[in-house]
């Protein structure tokens, strides 16, 4: 019987060999306020850290890290993925301080503390929480942080399209809702999470016009607004940028 790893593996190394799910770039770039407030906080990350990024491939953060002097392991279920971004990180002459494993994200093969920080993009939703959180926590050093950009499962019209889409995502893929934040904190102290497009995500059908960064840029704004001064609305929101540190044992 095929595992969910199996699963995992074979449709990301197809995702990564035929270049599929860029039909959906275009929806991504409403993302642009989240995506740069998760490259903001790699960009903090100090020259030196040792740093674990979760999920990797041609499109990678760690090549930029590593340009910056960070010591980057990058894991990833698919082994397609892995020779593309060590090939990209060959072409970019960042491969002394990159290294690109084949590995299962809820059983990493690395010593206790031994990230600075640990990242990743989309990785957290593929993954069993109950697993793969405390080996974060476990090879996280003390006083480290987690970083991740996550989508979330309670919006009805995202759901809808997920449901109508199901060859761009894998069968096993669970996008985070309020209970896994309250694992999160199980494992986690220092816990933020910050919410993202609401009403942004119509904005979309601005994205090829002139003004789309200045309207993206209002859509965005309001939805904020709505977030604080209506918190439930947050579990609404497209997608999250969560970091947390200080790992105590579970």
């Amino acid at each position: 019987m095929e595992t969910r790893q199996e699963r995992e593996r074979e449709f990301h190394n197809h995702i990564f060999d035929s270049g599929e799910r860029h039909v959906t770039d275009k929806y991504y770039a409403v993302t642009k306020p989240s995506k740069g407030l998760y490259r903001k906080y790699l960009n903090d990350i100090p020259a030196g850290s040792n740093v674990l990024e979760y999920g990797c491939g041609p499109g990678s953060e760690a090549f930029g890290l590593a340009a910056r002097g960070c010591s980057v392991k990058g894991i990833d279920i698919s082994d397609v993925a892995i020779e593309q971004a060590t090939d990209m990180a060959a072409s970019l002459g960042v491969s002394q301080n990159t290294s690109f494993l084949v590995m299962d994200a809820e059983r990493l093969e690395f010593p206790d503390a031994s990230f600075d920080y640990v990242c990743g993009s989309g990785i957290l939703h593929h993954l069993d929480l109950s697993k793969s959180l405390p080996e974060i926590a476990r090879v996280l050093r003390p006083g480290g942080k987690a970083i991740f950009f996550e989508p979330l499962g309670h919006n009805p019209v995202i759901n809808l399209y997920r449901t109508l889409t199901p060859r761009l995502r894998t069968v096993d893929e669970h996008p985070l809702v309020m209970e896994d934040f309250r694992l999160m904190k199980k494992h986690f102290t220092n816990m933020e999470i910050e919410f993202f497009h609401l009403t942004s995500i119509g904005t979309i059908i601005f994205r090829n016009s002139t003004m789309f960064d200045r309207i993206l840029k209002g859509f965005e704004s309001f939805d904020q607004a709505v977030f604080r001064y209506f918190p439930v609305m947050k579990r609404f929101a497209w997608i999250s940028v969560i970091t947390f540190g200080n790992s105590r044992t579970s």
